[in-house]
């Protein structure tokens, strides 16, 4: 269980850095009059998204769930991949990508990287990093019961996200 500990550790170290690049962001936005919606459900997703990283550790420790290899080294690449996504779509978006809500106004939609195919590829990347790194280690309930309340609060996020961008779209539309 070292490994799986240290890889769910190394996760937390790339939330942690995360944070350290939306800190940046949000003044950055907040300096070019950038506006923020959705502050009631972020406290949730940060319960959430700490929630999974101990969940991991104590569902493989207390219920003894095994490591099945063949799964488990596929899900570690799953894991691998949403990490790639997550910084493919952080460095798309550049000082404007946040783990909170905030929108700078006179700024376009983002249309490239992947968000040339999603609208928004962030979640993908979340979705497969809370079903996978659990399931790495066979925490079945843990990757289960994330995975429905991460469904149920992106569900809010985004729409909240749509509102806001379609706010600034219609502020900014010619008249």
């Amino acid at each position: 269980m070292t490994w799986y500990t240290l890889l769910v550790l190394a996760v937390a170290a790339e939330r942690l850095a995360e944070l350290v690049v939306a800190r940046r962001n949000t003044a950055w936005s907040l300096a070019r009059g950038g506006t923020e919606s959705g502050r009631g459900h972020y406290p949730a997703m940060v319960a959430l998204h700490t929630a999974l990283l101990a969940g991991c550790l104590a569902e493989v420790r207390f219920a003894d769930r095994p490591f099945p290899p063949v799964l488990g080294w596929a899900l570690v690449a799953v894991v691998v991949a949403a990490q790639a996504l997550r910084w493919w779509c952080i460095r798309t978006l550049g000082p404007r990508w946040n783990t909170r809500v905030i929108v700078v106004p006179g700024l376009p939609r983002v249309t490239g990287g992947p968000y040339r195919w999603l609208s928004h590829p962030n979640y993908v990347a979340v979705a497969a990093e809370g079903l996978a790194l659990p399931l790495v280690h066979g925490a079945w309930a843990t990757a289960l019961v994330f995975t429905a309340l991460n469904a149920a609060l992106m569900a809010v996020r985004i729409r909240c996200e749509d509102r806001a961008l379609d706010r600034l779209s219609a502020v900014d539309a010619p008249a």
